[in-house]
């Protein structure tokens, strides 16, 4: 499969220049440093480098165009404006073609799992890249895993089941796991126990306040009061 070749402009420029200045102009400074290259400040479209940086990210050769000359670059770093969200700075490292670098490279997923469509998993992503050593020629651009493998809970996809292409090596350790299926969260229920009235406490008395306290509405009267009320009116009648 042959790679596309993807290029960017750039421009020297100087100390004088002023970044601010230079983003409002809708260009976005930068450094190139590294491999046989002098570190050369430069500038460079927004527009072009955002594209630039959606194909390629950060394991990606680029071609940068300089005075002329074109540079093999790795985007090694790049900030962002914190509210806008655009490109602010980007570090381009100028690689030696004949010399190994050491990168991250993304994991693509594809397929479905049938322990997330079947049994309502959840598919969890523990790592999305992989530290990698190879010549720049061969850098790849992502490993892709198939996640119909994935089965049951628990099941998972480690560094170790990756395929290898020839010329890399991978920095990341065998036993990482890169994707797996966890068991969905159970919802919590919440039992609502009743009151339990106290040792010797009856319903009705449950009811009734503590002596001096007004009555509860609706509450008997004790029955003492109602059998001295009842003997008073009999002894009235006698009479």
């Amino acid at each position: 499969m042959i790679k596309e070749t993807i290029t960017l402009t750039a421009a020297p420029r100087t100390k004088s220049e002023n970044p601010v200045s230079l983003r409002k102009a809708g260009n976005v400074p930068g450094v190139i440093y590294g491999g046989k290259a002098k570190n050369t400040m430069v500038t460079c479209s927004l527009k072009e480098l955002h594209t630039v940086f959606v194909k390629a990210g950060e394991n990606t050769l680029i071609d940068v165009t300089l005075d002329g000359k074109k540079i093999p670059c790795l985007i090694h770093a790049m900030s962002f404006n914190p509210v806008s969200d655009k490109e602010e700075h980007v570090d381009l490292y100028a690689v030696d073609m004949t010399k190994k670098v050491t990168t991250h490279v993304p994991v693509i997923v594809t397929g479905e799992s049938p322990a997330v469509k079947g049994l309502g998993g959840v598919l969890v992503t523990v790592h999305d890249n992989i530290e990698v050593t190879c010549l720049p020629s061969d850098l790849p651009s992502g490993f892709t895993i198939d996640i119909s493998v994935l089965e049951n809970f628990r099941d998972s996809i480690t560094v170790a089941k990756l395929v290898i292409p020839k010329g890399v090596t991978i920095k990341s350790a065998p036993e990482m796991i890169l994707v797996t299926v966890q068991e969905p969260r159970k919802e919590e229920v919440i039992e609502v126990i009743a009151p339990v009235a106290a040792e010797g406490e009856t319903a009705a008395g449950a009811a009734t306040t503590a002596e001096g306290a007004a009555p509860v509405a609706g509450a008997p009267a004790a029955a003492g009061k109602t059998d001295e009320k009842a003997a008073g009116k009999e002894k009235g009648a006698k009479k």
